[in-house]
């Protein structure tokens, strides 16, 4: 019963702050990532990677976040992908937010294209904002981020935060589904 009362609110709350992100785009998002310190250096060394433009979280007690993003396999558009999280807990509020998830290797990129994935309750992010820096050890803005980002379990991830407060910043039970970009047509010789 109070799922059924909570729930309309959570989804009210996360199309408020989810708006704001809509309007993004990929490459200003990954050219942001691109000049945000220790995130640089992975867009060289990984084998994939998937990006958010935009994700809206929002919630009291019950939270939920959405957003679509793209896949690249070697610097290539492969696929599309929708993120969803349902949280309970002390949370209130609401924000927008980019996202990256890189992947060290091939195994990794299969395991988050299979179709399903789900980060455990053991994922984490790489929060680079200053609002976020006194959380998560980083400081700076979002051009000058320096944390300590590494893989884990062949994955790792960063954040942007767009705007917004909500006390509540966690990855964990993030799922997402990934769709294969459509085959082009055989080419005509």
């Amino acid at each position: 019963m109070m799922k059924r009362c909570v729930s309309p609110v959570a989804a009210a709350l996360l199309l408020l702050c989810a708006a704001a992100s809509w309007a993004d785009d990929y490459s200003d998002t990954m050219e942001m990532f691109k000049n945000a310190g220790a995130s640089r250096e992975f867009f060289d060394k990984a084998y994939g990677y998937a990006v958010f433009p935009g994700i809206g979280k929002g919630g009291f007690i019950v939270g939920g976040a959405h957003g679509t993003g793209r896949v690249y396999e070697h610097g290539q558009y492969v696929g599309d992908v929708s993120m969803t999280q349902v949280s309970v807990g002390l949370q209130a509020g609401g924000q927008g937010f980019r996202q990256i998830i890189f992947f060290e290797d091939k195994r990794a990129f299969d395991e988050f294209t299979s179709g399903s994935f789900e980060f455990g309750a053991d994922a984490s992010a790489v929060a680079i904002t200053a609002a976020a820096g006194a959380s998560t050890g980083t400081s700076g803005g979002q051009k000058d981020a320096t944390t300590a980002g590494k893989y884990y379990k062949g994955m790792a991830t960063f954040t942007i935060v767009k705007g917004g407060a909500m006390y509540q910043a966690a990855i964990s039970g993030q799922k997402f589904k990934y769709t294969p970009k459509a085959r082009t047509q055989a080419r005509s010789g």
